[in-house]
């Protein structure tokens, strides 16, 4: 049977070309309640589960989302996959609004570290996350992008903020300083969150501002990024089925084997709980002995 595939983005996204919705799943965590119901069908002959990140309605501030709930949820229905729809802030001039850019690192500028792990609770893991980006599903995202006509920039680096307010003149400078290639405050924890849980993820990250460096243009403001967030929501619709077509039956890749390696705790010690809360993240580890 063919690895499902997720979609995390906004409550709109699974209005897509092609997408034959079957279901609407509340999925019980022990990390709590994911962000809202997934929505689940078939897109492109594939399984592809919808999770609107900040709820239906936009009802959730980045700090508020239950990022644990929410990939454990998509891994325990089989979630092998996954594609990160984000609205993103540049700070490069050459990366202007409506772009797209595919980010291949992560910088943490976030105060909630033990929201951004499933290990703990007598259970130790040390995933790899050196290259915390899947390079095939990023290859297949700028294959799809750019055969929807859009302007593609293939890597760079993702710096998440908290939030909710958007960055001062002098945070933007010296995240531009940094190196820093666009600034956003939800990507990172689904990123090592899905590294966990045995899941390649790319992000497909969609620009809306220039932050508020570029001092002649509009400081950033809900209102100011509107007009792009539309527009890259209708350019994301186009994408995603192309994208879906092309992902692999199979979960071969060497992000599906994160934990081979990864967990420090001998099995004779592992709580019954934790054991329990951990056993979708665990099930390709056991699988394959």
């Amino acid at each position: 049977m063919a690895a499902a595939i997720g979609i995390i983005g906004g409550s709109g996204l699974y209005e897509v070309e092609g997408f034959d919705k079957a279901e609407e799943r509340d999925v019980i965590t022990p990390y709590g309640k994911p962000s809202d119901r997934l929505v689940g069908g078939t897109l492109a002959g594939r399984q592809v589960w919808f999770l609107p990140r900040h709820a239906r309605g936009h009802r959730l501030l980045p700090t508020e989302i239950n990022h644990r709930a929410n990939l454990w949820a998509l891994r325990s229905l089989d979630v092998r996959f996954l594609i990160c729809v984000t609205a993103v802030g540049s700070l490069r001039e050459q990366y202007a609004p409506r772009h797209v850019v595919l980010p291949d690192q992560f910088f943490d500028r976030t105060s909630r570290r033990s929201e951004q792990t499933f290990f703990g609770k007598g259970i130790v893991g040390h995933v790899s996350f050196g290259d915390p980006v899947s390079a095939g599903m990023r290859s297949i995202l700028r294959e799809a992008a750019t055969a929807e006509g859009a302007v593609v920039h293939d890597g760079g680096t993702y710096v998440n903020m908290d939030g909710p307010a958007f960055s001062t003149r002098a945070e933007s400078e010296v995240n531009r300083q940094l190196g820093f290639d666009v600034i956003g405050m939800t990507n990172l924890a689904e990123a090592k969150l899905a590294r966990e849980a045995e899941i390649a993820l790319a992000t497909l990250a969609m620009v809306t501002d220039y932050d508020c460096w570029k001092v002649e243009e509009e400081v950033v403001s809900a209102g100011s990024v509107m007009a792009h967030l539309n527009a890259n929501v209708e350019l994301a619709k186009r994408i995603i089925p192309r994208a879906v077509a092309a992902v692999p039956e199979e979960a071969g890749w060497p992000e599906h084997r994160a934990l081979d390696h990864a967990i420090m705790t001998p099995e004779e010690h592992w709580p019954a709980a934790t054991e329990r809360a951990l056993e979708p993240l665990l099930r390709g580890r056991r699988e394959r002995g």
